[in-house]
């Protein structure tokens, strides 16, 4: 069933049908009535493409993630969705990996596709290199994006972020308040977001006098990081007699390797050794004893993410290029 088969049953013409799929005025009532009704009876849904062509809008927005199995974007994924869905609009997903030519290719698809807008989540979207941004800045000369987590100065590009190193700095700040001056760090990422929590982590040392020592600071790469491996990973740092008294990571996950880390070394947390995670996901009420965190405030970034760009799209003018967002420590039993 398609809009010529509508046309002939409702004997009007196509571009009639048409109208009245776009809900144009120019159709009389009676001819609406006429034209929805065989629609209703022969179970015809318009092509969201075809309205998008007579609407001048296919309201539907782009979500562009480089992995939805991470749990921070699946669950910012989630969010989105629901937000989107709230005002109006539906959401195409690319699942786009980390590689820059796969995410290049992503973005053309799927401005192909004649989305809205855009949402690029993460700041894994960002190269240091500029010229490897291009491909943002182009798109951007056709449709408003806006960027989760990331920054990125360009015009109709919208950044909406937490303040990363501010958090992990004052999470840092709390361990060494609390008694610890050894803390080990561990983080995932090298891009923008990770660049941040580590300089965070970093300043709090300095600013409470303690000195910053690379031997605690540990990468794990995307493949590296289960629960079990991490756990492995420290007891192999215990071996090697790498004292320490805490624990901060730059994701939950990485901190409930620290938990078994203890429980088989039999360190008592958060006598022996405190712990805390960052992202306050679901897994830090997993935990035992539960896992002290940073709440990142994903909901209000995605919550923000969608009010900015449906705000683009309406037209208005008034709306700043980046929201920053504060994070907090949500004290549970991982800490004193």
């Amino acid at each position: 069933m398609n809009i010529y088969d509508i046309s002939e049953k409702s004997g009007v013409s196509i571009a009639t049908v048409s109208r009245v799929i776009n809900n144009n005025p120019h159709v009389s009532p009676k001819t609406r009535e006429k034209v929805l009704a065989v629609m209703e009876a022969c179970g015809y849904v318009p092509n969201a493409f075809a309205r998008g062509l007579g609407l001048n809008t296919m309201k539907t927005i782009g979500l562009l993630c480089p992995n939805p199995a991470d749990p921070y974007l699946s669950q910012a994924l989630a969010y989105l969705e629901r937000s989107f869905r709230d005002t109006g609009y539906n959401c195409l997903l690319s699942c786009t990996g980390r590689e820059l030519d796969a995410r290049i290719k992503s973005v053309e698809e799927m401005k192909s596709r004649h989305v809205d807008g855009m949402v690029l989540m993460g700041s894994t979207f960002i190269e240091d290199r500029e010229r490897n941004n291009e491909y943002i800045r182009n798109v951007a000369h056709t449709m408003p994006v806006v960027l989760l987590n990331g920054s990125y100065p360009c015009d109709n590009v919208y950044c909406v972020v937490c303040d990363d190193q501010r958090a992990t700095m004052e999470a840092a700040q709390y361990l060494i308040d609390s008694g610890r001056k050894r803390i080990l760090y561990l983080y995932h990422s090298r891009n923008y977001s990770g660049r941040k929590k580590l300089a965070g982590y970093k300043a709090g040392l300095e600013s409470r006098g303690v000195p910053v020592d690379d031997a605690l600071i540990r990468f794990f790469s995307e493949d590296k990081m289960s629960v079990v491996q991490v756990r492995d990973y420290m007891l192999d740092l215990n071996k090697k007699g790498i004292e320490f008294d805490a624990v901060l990571s730059s994701e939950d996950v990485l901190s409930i390797g620290a938990v078994k880390y203890a429980r088989q070394t039999n360190r008592v947390i958060p006598d022996d050794l405190s712990i805390i995670g960052y992202n306050n996901s679901s897994l830090c009420m997993c935990s035992d004893p539960e896992l002290t965190s940073v709440d990142n405030k994903l909901k209000t970034i995605c919550d923000q993410c969608v009010a900015t760009m449906v705000g683009v799209l309406q037209g208005r003018r008034d709306l700043p290029q980046k929201t920053i967002f504060t994070g907090e420590l949500v004290h549970r039993g991982s800490t004193l």
